[in-house]
């Protein structure tokens, strides 16, 4: 464990890719859970993830040759093909093919899975991973997003942003109750006013009321958030532009995170928000994640911090954390 940081990674449902970064009989490397891995897409359409490493000599899976230099390796029906010999798995971690064989090896013969294949979901059009560090099967499902759908045509494409983070993801996840921040870290017109904040199972909901100026004179902004899981967040603004952010955090490993920001705007008379108040919205926030991203980087996590009357609840969200991890830690 880090001295710096010392939870583990905790177990869930993480995004790993934007359905539309994976075409059909494409595949690419990735690296989360402190682990190398490949996703695929097999020629059916479905995203598939195994580990990396071809059971066979090694080779990774997610880098191909020759003519899918510069790419991932090629799929074949819905298979992917080791760039190293030609053996080829499908998505249940069996090998279907080993071209040169006369006799494959007994567990390919019998069927048996040779490489570890890992749960996916796509939904949301994001392609999601479930981690569980003892390989338990999921114990939940993420939540589906209505904005977020393809037909979905009251609301705009997504203003996707992402953000390498040098911290554990809980550090990311106790700012949604932290509202004293906000003032400090990024200068806004007051501390919101949390008046809802609940914890039931593996949800956590919360609700956030500030005033804010505008050119049209000041009014009230709600901030609604809402998580499933460690790993899946949703966060709703309302006030000026209807505004509905998909903010996904995935491990890397213990010490650093992935975000994956998505921004969703509700459509004025058909039309997409361009400029103005709905661009404003997106570089404000992600103004305040460059912000927030110097202060985790550099700061080290207390089991037992200081907390003053006015502190957002986190005990209560470190309770409610703490049940997607499978070692007591602290």
């Amino acid at each position: 464990m880090s001295e710096r940081i010392p939870m583990p990674m905790p177990f869930g449902w993480f995004q790993v890719a934007y359905s539309h970064e994976l075409a059909v009989a494409d595949s690419m490397p990735l690296r989360y859970f402190g682990t190398d891995l490949v996703l695929f897409r097999t020629e059916g359409g479905e995203a598939r993830v195994l580990d990396a490493f071809c059971p066979h000599m090694g080779a990774h899976l997610g880098y191909g040759i020759r003519d899918q230099a510069g790419g991932g390796s090629a799929v074949v029906g819905d298979s992917i093909v080791c760039p190293f010999h030609g053996w080829a798995y499908n998505g249940d971690g069996q090998c279907t093919d080993v071209p040169y064989a006369n006799n494959p090896p007994p567990k390919i013969a019998r069927g048996e899975q040779v490489i570890r294949p890992w749960p996916v979901r796509e939904l949301n059009q994001v392609i999601f991973v479930w981690y569980h560090p003892d390989g338990i099967e999921p114990t939940f499902e993420p939540e589906l997003i209505e904005e977020a759908a393809t037909d979905n045509n009251d609301w705009g494409a997504f203003k996707i942003h992402t953000w390498d983070i040098d911290t554990h993801m809980q550090e990311i996840g106790e700012n949604a109750v932290d509202p004293a921040h906000f003032l400090y870290v990024h200068g806004t017109q007051n501390i919101p006013k949390p008046d809802e904040m609940e914890f039931d199972g593996v949800l956590r909901t919360g609700r956030l009321v500030s005033k804010m100026a505008t050119p049209r004179g000041e009014i009230t902004g709600v901030i609604a958030n809402r998580s499933t899981g460690p790993g899946q967040a949703t966060v709703r603004f309302s006030g000026i532009c209807e505004t509905v952010l998909m903010a996904n955090l995935t491990p890397v490993d213990q010490e650093h995170s992935k975000a994956f920001y998505a921004f969703i705007q509700k459509k004025v008379d058909g039309e997409e928000p361009v400029g103005g108040v709905a661009d404003a919205i997106v570089a404000d926030i992600c103004k305040q994640m460059e912000e927030d991203s110097i202060i985790w980087a550099h700061k080290k996590y207390f089991a037992k911090p200081m907390l003053c009357d006015n502190d957002g609840p986190f005990a209560k969200f470190r309770k409610w954390y703490s049940q997607f991890y499978t070692q007591d830690w602290a």
